[in-house]
């Protein structure tokens, strides 16, 4: 009998050993499977042209971080990456989130929570919550190793510039028309560097408009801090005959239709005459604050700033600017201190997206290319000394400010 009882208990103990091996072999089939999976997806992005591209598993959901280098438009960009995580990347029964990067700085993500009874091929871009919110990941995945680094390459990018005036009695516009190429690289997350030339092609603004000069050389670190702020710090020479430093942050509400933006600019007048570069002392001090309201129905941009201006005068400016997929385009009223027609002007400005709309790097090949957006300003009131300031990065502008937009995305993500 006890020979009977020991057969048993050598066959049941027998039984629960297979039992459980044969659960970790599945186990390591399917981490197996899940890390081939993510290793697909992260291969076809690349070849599509993301950069600084990675996948982790963190807080019970799969997160995928890259950066869209590849396409000129955002939205069409994170879309396109959308549709390969879902075709290819999404988890079982799982979250999954998509980080977007910008220079290797986190700016949205997009979180995908499945309900029950959903199925892979059920999810569709409508599902994907948009938000400059990144969760609680970030801190676990931000050390994830990413491939495709868009670190220390170069492109050279053609800056067109056009400007226009209306002085002259006999002559409707005056006009100044300048091509201005540029080198940007970025040596460090968040960090770019740049060096510009404007080469003039078409001068009625006079004769210290027509010898080829350098234009904006920067450097500037852009950070993300914890609840939605950030920050940009440059240093270099802008434009508007300016050279010094410039510290620009913004803050995202939790409700992200608001949002406040605000800057202060220490600055010199620089010159370059006759192969000679001339610069005044830095002690001059400009500033602007200003609260912004989005209307995602019609992605419309409500802005008002105080501002402190170049002579030191001061003022302030409301803002409306529409948001479409190719363009942007705004009006803008003023009133400043000591300017002509009682203090207020006004006008519109405007940013088109250039083509081509997709573009790719091979390996650390340099890539030429025309800048993102074309745009320029009209000053309705011909005021030339008052109310003016500068910008301090060539490639900021009221389309690439927006392009992170985490509503403006949703809406390219749904109607795209």
């Amino acid at each position: 009998m006890r020979f009977v009882n020991s057969n048993i208990r050598n066959y049941l103990a027998a039984k629960i050993v297979a039992r459980y091996w044969i659960f970790f072999f599945f186990s390591v089939l399917f981490l197996k499977g899940g890390a081939q999976e993510e290793k697909n997806v992260i291969d076809v992005l690349i070849k599509m042209g993301f950069e600084n591209v990675g996948c982790s598993e963190a807080c019970n959901e799969r997160v995928y971080i890259l950066q869209n280098s590849a396409y000129r438009l955002n939205g069409v960009g994170i879309g396109k990456a959308v549709d390969i995580i879902q075709k290819m990347g999404l988890p079982v029964n799982k979250s999954c989130r998509i980080i977007v990067l910008d220079n290797n700085v986190p700016q949205v993500s997009l979180y995908y929570h499945p309900i029950i009874g959903d199925t892979v091929p059920q999810v569709n871009r409508r599902d994907w919550k948009v938000s400059s919110d990144l969760g609680r990941v970030w801190k676990q995945v931000r050390k994830v190793k990413r491939k495709n680094s868009s670190l220390f390459k170069v492109d050279f990018v053609v800056y067109p510039e056009l400007k226009l005036k209306n002085l002259v009695i006999t002559q409707i516009y005056q006009v100044l028309f300048n091509l201005n190429p540029a080198i940007e690289v970025s040596l460090w997350n968040g960090m770019k560097v740049m060096g510009q030339v404007i080469i003039p092609i078409y001068n009625e603004y006079g004769s210290s408009y027509s010898q080829v000069r350098q234009g904006y050389i920067t450097l500037s670190q852009s950070l993300r801090f914890p609840h939605n702020i950030f920050l940009t710090a440059t240093i270099g020479t802008f434009n508007n005959s300016r050279w010094g430093g410039d510290l620009s942050a913004k803050y995202i509400f939790k409700d992200e239709r608001f949002f406040i933006e605000g800057s202060v600019g220490y600055t010199g007048r620089s010159r370059f005459t006759d192969w000679r570069w001339k610069v005044s002392p830095i002690k001059r001090l400009t500033w602007s604050i200003g609260a912004n309201f989005y209307w995602p129905k019609y992605n419309t941009q409500f802005a008002l700033t105080l501002e402190q201006y170049l002579l030191s005068e001061k003022g302030i400016q409301f803002q409306m600017i529409r948001h479409f997929r190719y363009t942007s385009i705004g009006f803008y009223g003023m009133k400043v201190q000591h300017a002509g027609n009682k203090g207020f002007n006004g006008g519109f400005r405007f940013q088109i997206a250039l083509p081509p709309y997709k573009y790719k790097r091979k390996g650390y090949i340099p890539r030429i290319l025309p800048s993102e957006y074309f745009g320029m300003s009209y000053n309705a009131g011909n005021e030339q000394y008052y109310g003016r300031s500068f910008n301090p990065r060539v490639y900021d502008n009221i389309a690439s400010d927006n392009s992170f937009n985490p509503y403006f995305i949703e809406s390219e993500l749904l109607n795209y």
